[in-house]
């Protein structure tokens, strides 16, 4: 996906909600700070935009997205991409994270859109842990866009519903992407968080 594809993703949702609160909850958040030419391939493969409301008790909002430019959806067919709506207790994020929301330009448009700030995000894809999230977040530390000892802090910041199982299993992973060296070394140690 390209910046272009995430704005044309926006665009539709805000036509389906116009008043919406929305966030870029899933990986192409990383769209929100960055071109696609200064990120991995791995980054941006993602074909799904996941869009969250803070104002969506009943989910209806993201209903509405799921029916209208969701997954086989005839927006998703014409072009190969599509809007997911999900609700905001499906990422796991640390504590704070609502401050470093990027807020995403959308001239003309009642709708708030805002995404993930870039390590909420690694964090979150961490939590969950799969395969496919695993080689986001390396590919990101690998390519320098976020750092290993922020993503640790980061770690610490998560809610306690993070089992001390899943934690361990973060760090031992974080530790392990630091030792086999695809974590960018061009940065010196001391990481200023950017929130």
């Amino acid at each position: 996906m390209n910046r272009e594809q995430l704005a044309h993703v926006l665009r539709a949702a805000a036509d389906i909600v116009p008043d919406a609160d929305v966030v870029v909850v899933g990986s192409q958040a990383v769209l929100a700070t960055r071109d696609e030419t200064e990120l991995p391939v791995e980054a941006t493969r993602s074909i799904e935009v996941d869009l969250a409301f803070f104002d969506d008790p009943d989910e209806a909002k993201a209903d509405a997205i799921d029916g209208a430019i969701g997954e086989l959806s005839r927006f998703h067919e014409t072009f190969g991409y599509y809007g997911q709506g999900v609700s905001l207790t499906t990422p796991v994020l640390p504590e704070g994270w609502t401050k470093r929301l990027i807020q995403l330009e959308h001239p003309g448009r009642a709708a708030r859109i805002r995404a993930l700030e870039v390590y909420d995000c690694a964090v979150s894809k961490l939590v969950a842990f799969r395969v496919k999230d695993r080689e986001f977040a390396a590919a990101l530390l690998s390519a320098g866009v976020i750092e290993a000892q922020l993503i640790a802090r980061r770690l610490d910041a998560l809610p306690g519903s993070v089992s001390p199982a899943r934690r361990m299993e973060i760090e031992r992973w974080l530790g392990r992407a630091v030792e086999r060296g695809s974590v960018c070394s061009r940065h010196p140690r001391r990481v200023k968080d950017p929130a």
